[in-house]
């Protein structure tokens, strides 16, 4: 016997008030986007207790005309959508009409409002979704006060789920940072048990609105960030992302909006990580703050009654959009983009520099100055030694341009570099000085001295140029006299059928017996013999897991990342002088020079004020 019932109209509101409204943070939320719908340019919140006694708002909005008030409270009431056409082109926070009936479901709520054609406002109140006075007069500026109390007071036991006073208001501090990051003309004060927590006016200039960034994000977000401007067939990305250096352990600085609406989308988020993935370190997070504009007929914002979540029409042109801009904008933060300007230059009180012909002398702890002139003459002897290509860097040459043989472990001393030609140098590394441990370059620019990681420069020179290589087809390979038998599984075989040609660019030309035999015809020339079937199958093992919106891209890259790495300089190889500069000058011209790709640092620089503070001058 079938038990199918109509259910009380009661229990659909606490149920409809469940999905939209999950903690004090939530009121806020609706609220505030009923505000700024109204138009508002300055909204009051008032807590206390972290929202669980009471979440007031009030706004400087169009208001709601008398005759409208208790309408408002009713669900699915709205003034912002009318027709289905309405809601495939929605542009307003807000437009389900479930707000405010939701809250008056499971608080006391108290609606007050006046337009600016009235001459004095009017209040109605409802309790449990039920309503308490039909509407009154009451003094009241030109906007609308909504003021929520005893949230989940009829349901005693969704109250108890609550967090502490300090954690719910938590939440509260981070929607209004959402909303104040959307909305620059509006100004915002926030206060907690009757104590300011904020106030922010209105910020209309780029400074004042990164002013209000910096405030939420920390300054030092302020600092590091790298601004962003894309247009492309009807999309705009605007806003600020971080530099790698800033990169976090969390995904706290993490703001995405599209038309002016927070949301939170694994789309955009990977096309994010996508962007970031050859500049930050396993596990670290990007910060940023990002404006997508789109035409709102491409995008559905009626996923889920929170709003948050969203549905794009075409999803690969929007993730190739996001993820090229970004890698745009990251590209040219080379070596030099980090550097610190020269202000005011430290020059020490005596000039000492070394003399690389004076090793005997410098051995013995002389400390008689060299001569200038044999400074001059010593630096061009080295710059024009006789050129010869890097041994033992790597398969492909041509990355680097030629340098010089080492010649008397002369490498390991410190060079003698006149200052003036120094200062005369553009290069943004400066000119190198030595090398220290087998692993660092020691450098000299016009800002102060830099420590330049050598494998870590070369490693993101090296996968620059493969990137650039496998692009263009020209990824080095070689033929194998015997083809090398590879045993595979099922799924590994049905991997392979689809992705041939892809795994043809990788330098792999593979061939299909019929026993689930894989033959490698053709390897890259940067791998060995006895790596291959190990490389085989982590690029199958890639290509069966990546399942995401360019897959491709990502495996394509981590695989060019292991090539380079291991075929990069290693630690203890002895450098010249024309050697280390070379690599200073290449890595000076490649895109994401500042990290390797892994995510760590390739250089830092020590500014001469810095030096001078050290020694308390």
């Amino acid at each position: 016997m079938s038990n199918i019932q109509i259910l009380d109209p009661y229990l659909i509101s606490q149920i409809a008030a469940g999905e939209v409204i999950e903690r004090p943070a939530s009121v806020l939320k609706e609220l505030l986007e009923n505000s700024l719908d109204a138009s508002s340019h300055n909204i009051e919140i008032d807590i206390l207790q972290g929202g669980m006694e009471m979440v007031r708002i009030r706004d400087d909005g169009s208001g709601i005309p008398k005759e409208e008030l208790d309408l408002a409270l009713k669900r699915h009431a709205t003034s912002k959508i009318a027709k289905f056409e309405d809601l495939e082109r929605v542009m307003t926070l807000g437009f389900r009409g479930e707000a405010l009936a939701s809250i008056a479901s499971v608080a006391r709520l108290t609606l007050t409002s006046r337009t600016k054609d009235e001459s004095a406002a009017w209040r109605i109140m409802a309790e449990g979704g039920e309503p308490k006075s039909s509407g009154e007069p009451i003094a009241h500026p030109f906007g609308t006060t909504v003021e929520v109390r005893d949230l989940f007071f009829i349901t005693p036991v969704r109250r108890k789920f609550l967090r502490t006073t300090s954690t719910e208001f938590r939440h509260i501090q981070e929607v209004v940072t959402r909303i104040a990051l959307s909305r620059f003309d509006v100004g915002f004060i926030l206060k907690h048990n009757d104590r300011l927590t904020f106030k922010l006016q209105a910020a209309n200039t780029p400074e004042e609105k990164l002013k209000r960034m910096a405030f939420f994000c920390g300054e030092e977000f302020g600092k590091e960030t790298l601004k962003v401007g894309s247009v492309r067939s009807g999309l705009k990305l605007t806003g600020l992302i971080s530099k790698p250096t800033l990169a976090r352990g969390q995904t706290d600085l993490q703001y995405f909006y599209i038309n002016g609406r927070m949301v939170r989308d694994k789309l955009l988020n990977h096309a994010v990580r996508t962007a970031y993935q050859d500049v930050l370190a396993h596990g670290k997070q990007p910060a940023f703050v990002l404006y997508l504009e789109i035409n709102p007929e491409l995008v559905d914002v009626n996923v889920h009654p929170t709003k948050q979540e969203v549905r794009f029409r075409d999803t690969r042109t929007i993730h190739d959009f996001l993820s090229h801009s970004l890698k745009q904008t990251l590209a040219p933060v080379h070596v030099g983009a980090g550097l610190v300007p020269v202000q005011e230059k430290y020059i020490p009180d005596e000039k000492i520099v070394w003399d690389l012909s004076k090793k005997k002398d410098l051995m013995r702890g002389a400390t008689r100055p060299p001569d200038l002139a044999t400074d001059v003459s010593e630096w061009k002897k080295l710059a024009a030694m006789s050129q010869k290509s890097f041994p033992d860097i790597t398969a492909t040459p041509e990355f680097l341009a030629p340098a010089v043989e080492s010649r008397d472990d002369e490498s390991c001393l410190p060079s003698q570099v006149d200052e003036k030609l120094v200062e005369k140098s553009q290069n943004s590394l400066g000119e190198a000085i030595l090398q220290l441990q087998g692993l660092y370059i020691l450098a000299q620019n016009n800002a102060g001295l830099i420590l330049v990681d050598m494998h870590a420069a070369h490693e993101r020179i090296t996968y620059e140029r493969l990137k650039e290589s496998f692009l263009q087809n020209k990824l080095a390979t070689q033929s194998l006299l015997i083809p090398l038998p590879i045993k595979i599984t099922q799924q590994e075989s049905s991997v392979f059928s689809e992705h041939q040609d892809e795994l043809k660019k990788l330098g792999l030309d593979l061939e299909m017996l019929g026993d689930n035999t894989l033959l490698v015809r053709q390897m890259p020339v940067l791998l060995k013999t006895d790596e291959v079937e190990a490389f085989v199958r982590e690029v199958l093992a890639d290509l069966a897991s990546y399942e995401v919106l360019g897959n491709k891209e990502v495996y394509r890259d981590r695989i060019l990342k292991t090539f380079a790495c291991h075929h990069s300089i290693r630690a203890n190889r002895k450098m010249t002088l024309p050697e280390m500069n070379e690599l200073l000058r290449q890595l000076e011209k490649t895109a994401r020079g500042a990290q390797c790709n892994h995510g760590r640092p390739t250089w830092v620089q020590i500014t001469w004020q810095e030096v001078a503070k050290m020694f308390a001058r």
